[in-house]
């Protein structure tokens, strides 16, 4: 019995022997990869904008002072030329106030008349004479005052353009600063807002040329440049206006339009771009990769800068070489300095 147990746990350590021996040869077997070079690429990726179509300046337009509407010449959808009479308020209550005016700064000049007559007598005293000179320019200050207000009884269009809003009618009482017209002045042009996200803000710049579609003209592509990219972000969406001016190119193109605007940005330099499954280890915009050695028997842990994002590919910058063979398959297995085994090659 003993000599059977022996015999047993010799037969057990062979084994166990045999087992650590092929583990060993299996560890150190090279690791199969397949790899690709990375690929030089000097154009980002096209950047999406989707907004709304409007004119550059969309002036509201309303009365100085508040009155009864008394008539009202245009209608939305009205094309208007720069002075344009739009809508007047009744003129009884503002001639009114003129008239007043007119009468407390006449009645204001004979008060000063006669105190200055009596103030030669030495009736009057000095301070009565000041008086009666700061009352009269208290009247005039008011006249003039009045005689504004009449000016701006009327609604007249500051330039030409079409009205796209109107928000009064003959016989409506209205306040004083009350938006009644929304024109779009033809001065500036359309432009198309849009919010762009803050990656791809910070790509964007004043005159970028951009391709624009809308689906009120299907397969029609508008020429755009941008004229505007803001400087701080909206609070409720978080994301910065642009906007994008739009050649008509003799359509007839309607505000609120939606519209869908695409920008190629140009690198300054050409950028190497990789398969984005050979990253590892991302944390932000840093990564690792790993790259075959000069002899292309072992692996080399490299970290890059992923600069944009396309699709299944991501531009790198960092430790990386154009002629670099990159592993994309068997990197999770790798650490630095593991031998290798190229199984396969391919590009991007």
């Amino acid at each position: 019995m003993t000599a059977r147990l022996s015999l047993l746990l010799v037969l057990i350590a062979l084994t166990a022997c045999g087992r650590d021996a092929e583990l060993g040869s299996e560890s150190a077997a090279p690791i199969p990869v397949r790899v690709v070079q990375p690929q030089p690429r000097s154009a980002e990726p096209d950047i999406q904008l989707t907004g709304m179509l409007g004119a550059k300046e969309e002036i509201p337009l309303g009365f100085k002072i508040g009155g009864v509407v008394a008539s009202v010449g245009v209608e939305a959808g009205d094309r208007v030329t720069e002075g344009q009479l739009l809508a007047a308020l009744s003129p009884v209550e503002i001639e009114s106030s003129v008239s007043a005016a007119r009468e407390g700064r006449d009645k204001a000049r004979r008060d000063l008349a006669r105190v200055e007559r009596l103030q030669r007598d030495s009736v009057t005293t000095l301070a009565q004479l000041e008086d009666a000179r700061t009352g009269l320019e208290v009247a005039e200050a008011q006249l003039r005052a009045a005689e504004f207000n009449r000016q701006y009884a009327e609604v007249r269009a500051p330039a030409a353009g079409v009205i796209l809003r109107k928000q009064l009618e003959r016989g409506q009482l209205v306040a004083p600063g009350a938006p009644v017209f929304l024109l779009r002045a033809e001065r500036t042009g359309l432009v198309l807002r849009a919010g762009a996200a803050d990656r791809d803000a910070v790509r964007l710049s004043t005159g970028m040329r951009a391709r624009v579609e809308f689906d009120a003209y299907p397969g029609v592509v508008f020429d755009g440049r941008i004229e505007q990219v803001g400087v701080a972000a909206a609070p409720m969406t978080g994301t910065y206006e642009v906007e994008i001016a739009v050649e008509p190119a003799g359509r007839r193109l309607a505000s609120g339009l939606i519209g869908r605007a695409r920008v190629t940005p140009q690198s300054a330099a050409p950028v190497l771009t990789l398969p984005a499954e050979a990253l590892l280890e991302v944390e932000g915009r840093e990564a690792t990769v790993f790259v075959l050695d000069a002899a292309e028997s072992a692996a080399q842990r490299k970290r890059v800068t992923v600069l944009w994002l396309d699709g299944p590919f991501a531009a790198v910058s960092g430790e990386i070489a154009a002629d670099a063979r990159v592993v994309i398959a068997g990197a999770s297995r790798l650490a630095d300095g593991t031998r290798v085994h190229v199984v396969t090659e391919r590009t991007p």
